[in-house]
Parts: C-alpha cells; sequence; structure tokens
C-alpha cells in the first residue's frame, strides 16, 4: 500500500515571526526576571503571557494596519536611515507621512505605543488588559531583534537565499535552543524607550550581513542535494535545512541566534518592569487572583476566530 505524502517547505515564509516557539520562550522567561512584586501577578497568568505571545502573528494577516508593526524596511530611508529617522512617531509622520510609514514598517514605533498601552493598564490595575498588552509588547520587541526584519530582503528573495528566515529563526533554534544560555539577569529600569527600541532595531540590522553572508558561504560549500533533508513530524514530511548545513551555518554564526534571544528576553522583561514603574508601582497582589471568567474566554475565542475568517480576504505576504 502506498501512503500519500504531504511536503512542506520551509522556504515559504511562516507566519510566525520568530517561530511560534520562540515567542514564547521568550515572553516565558522575561516572567522570571521580574522583581517579586511583579511576580506575584505575572507568575500567575505565565502561561497566558506564553500561549498569548503569538497572537500579534495569528492577527498578522487579518487585521488591516498589523503587519506593519512587525519589521521596518530600513533601506526605503536610504543610508544611515537607523540614525537618521525621527525617534517619536508623531515627527516621523510629519516627515514622510502615516502610509510611508505603514508601507515600510513601523516596528520601533510600535514598541513605544504599547508600552505606553501597558504603563495605562498598570495605573488602572486593569488584570486582563494587563495581560493582553504585555503580551503583545513581548512580541513587537523581540521582532525588532530578528536581523531580518530590518530589510526589504527578509527571506532572502533577492539574494537567491530563499527560506532563509525560518532557517535562523525555527530551524537554529529547533536544532541549537537546548545549548542557550538563557539567563539575563534582573530587570532594570529603562530611562530612554524610544532609544532602547531603536538601538535593538539597529543591532539587529548590524548583524543582518552575517545572516546573509554566512548562509550564502555554507551553500557555496556543500552540494546542493546536501544542503537539505526530509524530515517526518507528526506524519507530515518536511523539507528543511539539514543538520549538517544547519551546523555548519551555526558554527560560523558564533551563538548570533542566541543573543539575539537573549537580547530580547531582557528587553521584555526590563520594559515590563519599566511601565510598572512609570504607572507608580501599583500592588500587583490584589490582581494575582484575576481569573478570567468563561465570557472573557469566549470573547477572546471569538476574536481568535475572526481573524482566521478573514485570512482568506488578504493579499499575499510578498506584497507587504
Amino acid at each position: 500500500m502506498i501512503l500519500p505524502l504531504c511536503f512542506v517547505f520551509f522556504a515559504v515564509k511562516p507566519p510566525g515571526l520568530w517561530g511560534f516557539w520562540a515567542h514564547q520562550r521568550i515572553n516565558r522567561l522575561a516572567v522570571f526576571s521580574l522583581p517579586p512584586e511583579m511576580q506575584v501577578f505575572f507568575k500567575k497568568h505565565i502561561d497566558y503571557l506564553t500561549e498569548n505571545a503569538v497572537n500579534p502573528d495569528r492577527r498578522r494577516y487579518a487585521i488591516a494596519g498589523e503587519a506593519p508593526r512587525h519589521y521596518i524596511d530600513t533601506e526605503a530611508y536610504g543610508d544611515s536611515a537607523l540614525y537618521k529617522l525621527p525617534l517619536f512617531w508623531n515627527e516621523a509622520v510629519k516627515k514622510f507621512g502615516e502610509d510611508t510609514l505603514a508601507l515600510n514598517g513601523t516596528v520601533p514605533w510600535a514598541i513605544q505605543h504599547y508600552k505606553s498601552q501597558l504603563t495605562e493598564a498598570f495605573r488602572q490595575r486593569n488584570a486582563q488588559r494587563i495581560l493582553r498588552v504585555a503580551a503583545d509588547l513581548g512580541h513587537y520587541i523581540a521582532d525588532a531583534n530578528v536581523p531580518l526584519h530590518t530589510t526589504r530582503n527578509y527571506n532572502g528573495q533577492y539574494t537567491g537565499q530563499e527560506g532563509i528566515h525560518a532557517f535562523w529563526e525555527t530551524r537554529l533554534p529547533e536544532l541549537y535552543a537546548e545549548e542557550y544560555d538563557m539567563f539575563v539577569g534582573r530587570a532594570v529600569y529603562e530611562e530612554r524607550i524610544a532609544l532602547r527600541a531603536w538601538r535593538a532595531v539597529r543591532q539587529a540590522n548590524a548583524a543582518l550581513d552575517s545572516v546573509l553572508r554566512f548562509e550564502a558561504e555554507v551553500s557555496k560549500q556543500m552540494k546542493p542535494e546536501l544542503k537539505y533533508t526530509l524530515e517526518d513530524r507528526n506524519g507530515v514530511i518536511f523539507k528543511t535545512y539539514s543538520r549538517e548545513f544547519s551546523q555548519k551555518y551555526h558554527q560560523l554564526l558564533n551563538r548570533q541566534v542566541e543573543r539575539q534571544m537573549r537580547a530580547s528576553v531582557k528587553m521584555v522583561a526590563d520594559f515590563w518592569f519599566t511601565c510598572w514603574v512609570d504607572a507608580g508601582q501599583p500592588d500587583l497582589g490584589p490582581l494575582a487572583s484575576f481569573s478570567r471568567n468563561e465570557s472573557v474566554k469566549v470573547e477572546e475565542e471569538t476574536e481568535k476566530r475572526s481573524w482566521l475568517q478573514r485570512l482568506f480576504n488578504v493579499r499575499p505576504e510578498n506584497e507587504n
């Protein structure tokens, strides 16, 4: 009996930037860097913060205006753009207009916006709002630390390296995350939110050359038939980068993925902590007992289903 095979190739840009696992891991680990006064609430709801770290990706293709929050195409603004672009959204709008900004990505400004939202949620002591906004803020911060989120060539499509996005953010963590040292120390107060957001993007962009160049080097060293392999995952056959190719690339990157993931965890923790301090350090103890009642759960599930329903009415990723 011949069984049909389903082939899935990682060259298609996945809906989960950083991969769902990495986004969830980053939010989860950030909780342990918070002070005890925050952990009393955040640890109680760590599963929510973990699971919902991927919400922005789930609605990315379904909600108008969502996609640009995940990236910024620096090439659109010329040389040294990351050192010339306005730090703040209102200044950027005056200079370029909202349409241009949305076309080329808004992640550093989105981080600032969600930081303000989380601060306000803390001030209001709105437990449900704190959790939802904190989960989203963690996602955008993590996205800002991915080198391929800072370029139009996000999947190597302009350099003959299609598939490199999922290779860097999903395949390498899948193979090597157990080796990563993810202890980042205690959260600290961030006085310059805008500058920190832009610094993350700049540092990620500085690593972009290595991401592309090293993949090209390893590709030249190995025969094409050795670059990929087929793997069975729960009955689905995936075409993905071979372990030999991945190892060579991982060695050349010299733990780059680990560094960017650590930077994400640290930045998420620092921003959550800063929002809490800026809100006056409200007592979160009484909020620890917050429980999402059935009506809230139904509302959230209905919202998620609506995202899925809208997926059939959005344009392809390569038109963003």
